[in-house]
């Protein structure tokens, strides 16, 4: 299901930077106040893995991409690119529906995806279990 809501140009621009540029180590996306577009709310340049969890709300749903760099256990570095949906249980309900239905107008839009995670509690995104999925078929 659509909900209408449409991607602003600046989603493609910061992530085609955080992909390709590197300028970016996370991107945080919302919607605007009128629920009618997603933008970005934040672009990060830290590699500090607590600092982008500080960034998601308790409150609020939001979706990210972050550059997730780990080392294989044979030694090999490794980069992909995450995608997070972010619906936290304690979001308002309408808030958890708008954004579950808007979700697939910005994942489609980003092209190169390697893991997508889906988090409703922070222990769904704390950096073992991002790793955890990063690192399966490697």
């Amino acid at each position: 299901m659509a909900s209408g809501v449409g991607v602003n140009p600046e989603c493609l621009t910061a992530y085609q930077d955080l992909k390709l540029g590197h300028k970016h180590k996370y991107i945080i996306f919302g919607l605007n106040p009128d629920n009618t577009e997603i933008i970005v709310l934040k672009a990060s340049t830290s590699t500090v893995y607590d600092e982008f969890i500080a960034d998601l709300p308790e409150t609020e749903c939001r979706w990210a991409v972050y550059d997730f760099e780990y080392q294989r256990e044979d030694g090999g570095k490794r980069s992909k690119i995450v995608f997070f949906s972010w619906s936290p249980d304690t979001a308002r309900v309408k808030a958890k529906m708008v954004h579950a239905s808007s979700k697939d107008a910005l994942r489609r839009s980003l092209v190169g995806i390697a893991v997508e995670i889906q988090g409703t509690e922070f222990s769904e995104v704390a950096y073992e279990s991002i790793l955890e999925k990063a690192s399966r078929g490697n």
